[in-house]
């Protein structure tokens, strides 16, 4: 005990700073987690990185954050340059990139949100979350119930919004719309694709109650700020409900309906489930890569 002491005491007067490059040399652990985000535009996909950065509290890990632009050539790459700095895991939102392939990465890889059939992910019910938006909305007797989702393949889990939408819709016997269309992952496109999707809900249901349930909160405020800007305000004729309970639900001019996907919780679970699939690794091969010193 009186030896490290001494020792403490000696690093604190030569105002010692642990060298972390020579620490990853010597025990091949680099404490680095790659991220692979869609886009930041939405709402969801930062807040969902600001509560995976703020994971490291607890676990430890620092982060390599990429931005993708929905290209599978470019998402390769991007997985490449982070396999470069010898990260220890992945933490992948986009879409992009079969689940078959990402499986084939030399290290362990966790999802959020994304087609998962070979890989780890952890995803909110987004069926019954559908399921409660349909429903409050239809508490309100309103005369026709629309959906606005972007065209979502059925192994993706938000492909459960969509039918729990329709599900709810047909049990109660309610008229309903889908309307498939993307408002776009930039500030310029979803300022125009909202127009459209508004033109053709007036025309086809002039003078009706219309209740809209928006596939996220980015997109349901975008429709609600056409609305506000055409009329003042929002009619009494239109209720929205979005998804994803992100700040902007909260935020929006007028507040937006939203169900709730705690988006905190998915944050700290996908670390969390990747943090034991990397440490169960480390047991099984403690280097995760060699180092081999040869006689000249």
């Amino acid at each position: 005990m009186e030896n490290q002491q001494i020792i403490a005491d000696a690093l604190k007067e030569l105002n010692y700073k642990e060298n972390k490059v020579a620490r990853i040399l010597a025990n091949g652990k680099t404490e680095f987690v790659g991220i692979i985000i869609p886009d930041l535009y939405h709402h969801y996909y930062s807040e969902m990185l600001s509560r995976i950065l703020s994971t490291y509290e607890t676990f430890g890990y620092k982060f390599l954050v990429f931005v993708g632009d929905k290209s599978e050539e470019t998402e390769r790459r991007y997985i490449q340059e982070l396999l470069s700095y010898k990260i220890e895991g992945m933490i992948i939102l986009n879409h992009t990139i079969p689940s078959e392939e990402l499986a084939r990465l030399p290290i362990p890889i966790v999802t959020i949100e994304r087609e998962d059939q070979y890989i780890s992910s952890v995803n909110a019910d987004n069926y019954m979350g559908g399921y409660q938006a349909t429903g409050l909305l239809a508490r309100h007797h309103y005369d026709i119930l629309i959906h606005i989702n972007p065209p979502t393949p059925e192994n993706v889990p938000a492909y459960g919004r969509l039918k729990g939408f329709s599900d709810f819709c047909r049990e109660f016997h309610l008229k309903h719309e889908v309307i498939l269309k993307d408002f776009g992952h930039s500030y310029k496109v979803a300022q125009s694709q909202p127009v459209t999707v508004l033109e053709h809900i007036d025309a086809a249901y002039s003078g009706q109650k219309k209740g809209i349930f928006v596939s996220n909160d980015t997109h349901a405020n975008a429709l609600l700020n056409l609305l506000v800007r055409r009329f003042g305000h929002l009619p009494d004729d239109y209720l929205i409900v979005g998804f994803d309970n992100s700040p902007i639900s909260r935020e929006a001019i007028l507040p937006i309906g939203t169900v709730g996907q705690q988006i905190d919780k998915l944050a700290y679970e996908a670390t969390a489930l990747l943090v034991e699939q990397m440490n169960e690794r480390k047991k099984r091969n403690p280097f995760p890569w060699s180092i081999r010193f040869t006689r000249s």
